[in-house]
């Protein structure tokens, strides 16, 4: 298993694009298998990452069409929070990367238009985050979802560290096909995992009904809830299925 030290195991910056692939699959295959489910595994991927590029965090986010967030993982507590919080949110370079389907490569927060995350941009960078980079995880038209790099230290990423991530970024893709074609279907490995995203579907079409507004404005109505309460999506979609959360013309 991966140690917690900081700093590279390999010197996968160095050498040819071979040796480095070679390197990070290695490193990959030094943990739990993708049998194990998608957030053990995403984990271990994003801790790979961030000891490898380096970076202060790094986080997966898988989603379904128009960018509704279905899986959110990262290497620490703090990778967690700041990717959670562009859904919450609804914007940021995950959105943006997801959207476009090419990298958003922000190696300087403080000087990038304020406009762009008017929201988002100074909440990380009150983090401590100063610069943020995101990989689309997509095969052909096929788009999965993301993986943000966080550091805290503003400058762009070299040209290696860009090929690691884009390796990185592969192997997740190729794993989440993979579990798409194994899964046994009783809610166990990665598609049991992605599928909890179907909640957050339940819970959407719950406030829409609740609210009689479209769909997109009711996952809007959830976001500026979760922000206003300081919650996390995922439980104020939890708790609208249980009932336990009703929308109404007076809710935040």
């Amino acid at each position: 298993m991966l140690t917690t030290a900081r700093g590279p195991v390999v010197a996968v910056l160095g050498g040819d694009a071979t040796g480095r692939a070679a390197a990070i699959r290695r490193l990959v295959a030094d943990g739990p298998a993708a049998s194990a489910g998608a957030v053990t595994f995403l984990t271990h991927l994003c801790r790979v990452a961030a000891r490898e590029l380096p970076a202060t965090g790094v986080g997966i986010s898988l989603m379904a069409e128009k960018g509704v967030r279905g899986l959110c993982v990262a290497s620490d507590d703090l990778g967690e929070r700041l990717e959670e919080l562009q859904f919450v949110l609804g914007e940021g370079p995950c959105i943006d990367a997801y959207a476009t389907r090419r990298p958003v490569l922000c190696g300087d927060l403080a000087g990038q238009d304020p406009n762009r995350w008017p929201v988002y941009t100074p909440m990380v960078r009150e983090a401590g985050i100063h610069a943020v980079f995101a990989f689309p995880l997509q095969i052909g038209a096929a788009r999965l979802g993301t993986m943000d790099v966080l550091r805290d230290r503003a400058g762009p990423l070299r040209a290696g560290e860009i090929e690691t991530a884009l390796l990185i970024a592969d192997i997740s893709v190729d794993v989440l096909l993979a579990g798409q074609e194994d899964d046994s279907g009783d809610g166990s490995g990665l598609v049991g995992d992605v599928g909890n995203r179907a909640q957050l579907f339940q819970a959407q079409g719950m406030v829409m009904v609740q609210l009689g507004v479209p769909l997109h404005e009711a996952l809007t109505r959830m976001r500026a809830y979760a922000y206003a309460n300081d919650r996390r999506l995922a439980d104020v979609a939890r708790d609208v299925v249980d009932r336990a959360l009703r929308f109404d013309s007076d809710t935040p």
